[in-house]
């Protein structure tokens, strides 16, 4: 029997599954889970990076201590983020992408290279805490002097292991820097901001080994954790899909990158995929239920906080997708001020955000259809959020799609099927 180690790290929590084949069948076991999150450093919103090793190195020792011997390994974790190196010295702080320090040079940026012309060669939707954005701050504040690489977040975590700089294509593509019909870093576009090449090298496809710790091989899957999650859905021939965790990303495969105005417009991304292109939106997703309850009844669970919801009468919405969510102060005065002061029970926040996550996903599949000049009948949601019964039946009821709801760990599966599909 040969096991499989899949270490796949979201922004509240990581964990670590065991995948092995049975009977033509891919069984899985969780054997570590451990917390994750931002926290505040001199005023700035950070990663623990130190920690973050910590538990992956925890976790596969638990792996090894179950099951004796494990054939490979891979890690995947959200994109844009990354570690700037000194030679073999992390540079910290590790900055967090909600960290709002993008939000005084983003003008700058543009004036160098205005979006259109962004979006013409990367085909990247625009977030205030895109990678590009991101370096340029670095750039100014003088945070890349002596700087001779960068490694995003699990190429980082693989390095700390493995001792192999790598750096892989799926994640890259979440940067805002990759050529959208090259597929390579675009050096017009870093050299007009000043962004040294050294930190843009030849990127490695996911299913390649880079190297080994404790006797286990070291698999690059698709590291940016959505690339892993499509890989895990079940599909029936390619449908919509939405990775339903922290965020909701809603997307659908093409063949290749879609940069058209009606695609600028609605702020769909183009990121990499294994063997195709990834057509998504970025929407806040389940980061405005969970920060909910953390102010209103953080000891209640989720099952409780669903019910609540549904006996809400209250039918005020918001738009979940505007920037004022991303990381205010309170999540509750965030909602307070954007429903008009509509809400009153912990219920009717609830149902606001529910609501809300349901009509911003008719938008995007609506503006989805008019971009890629399709149709679609089914509607598949992964992961954490696919176990909200609540929102599945009403954006089953709102998009007029068939919910194909599948509550599993859809990236982890990925993460696993790919190095699967190395030792064949």
């Amino acid at each position: 029997m040969k096991y499989y180690l899949a270490i796949d790290i979201g922004a509240s929590s990581g964990r670590h599954l065991v995948g092995w084949e049975e009977n033509g069948e891919l069984v899985t076991r969780e054997v570590f889970r451990f917390p994750n999150g931002v926290k505040e450093e001199k005023g700035r919103l950070v990663w623990d990076m130190p920690a973050l090793a910590g538990y992956v190195r925890e976790g596969i020792d638990r792996a090894l201590a179950e099951f004796g011997q494990i054939e490979s390994f891979a890690i995947d974790t959200w994109g844009v983020d990354y570690v700037l190196m000194r030679g073999d010295e992390p540079v910290p702080p590790f900055y967090a992408y909600r960290d709002s320090r993008t939000e005084k040079i983003i003008d700058e940026v543009h004036s160098i290279v205005p979006f259109e012309e962004l979006y013409r060669h990367t085909g990247c939707q625009f977030q205030p805490f895109n990678t590009v954005y991101q370096l340029y701050e670095d750039r100014k504040s003088g945070r890349l002097e002596g700087v001779t690489g960068l490694l995003m977040v699990p190429e980082y975590l693989m390095w700390t292991l493995t001792g192999v700089k790598a750096r892989e294509y799926t994640n890259a593509t979440t940067q805002g820097l990759i050529n959208a019909e090259t597929g390579k870093f675009d050096t017009e576009i870093t050299d007009r901001l000043g962004l040294p090449r050294c930190l843009f090298p030849e990127l490695s496809a996911p299913g390649t080994v880079i190297g080994e710790y404790k006797g286990i091989r070291a698999v690059l899957c698709a590291t940016h954790d959505t690339g892993s999650a499509v890989e895990g859905i079940p599909m029936e021939g390619s449908e919509p899909y939405i990775s339903s965790g922290t965020w909701s990303l809603l997307g659908v495969k093409t063949p290749k990158p879609l940069t058209d105005a009606g695609s600028m417009a609605a702020n769909y991304s183009n990121e990499g995929g294994v063997g195709y292109n990834r057509y998504q939106k970025n929407i806040m997703g389940m980061w405005l239920i969970n920060r909910l309850r953390s102010e209103l009844c953080p000891e209640t669970d989720f099952g409780t906080i669903t019910r609540l919801a549904e006996e809400s009468a209250n039918t005020a919405t918001v738009d979940a997708a505007a920037q004022e969510f991303l990381a205010p102060e309170s999540m509750v005065r965030a909602f307070d001020k954007a429903a008009g002061g509509a809400l009153h029970t912990p219920g009717d926040y609830f149902n606001c955000a529910v609501r809300s996550l349901a009509l911003g996903y008719k938008k995007a599949l609506e503006e989805l259809e008019a971009n890629t000049g399709k149709r679609y009948t089914k509607l598949y949601i992964v992961g954490g959020g696919a176990r909200n019964g609540y929102l599945n039946r009403l954006t089953e009821e709102v998009t007029g799609k068939t919910v194909a709801a599948l509550p599993i760990e859809a990236t982890a599966i990925g993460n696993l099927k790919i190095q699967m599909e190395v030792s064949k």
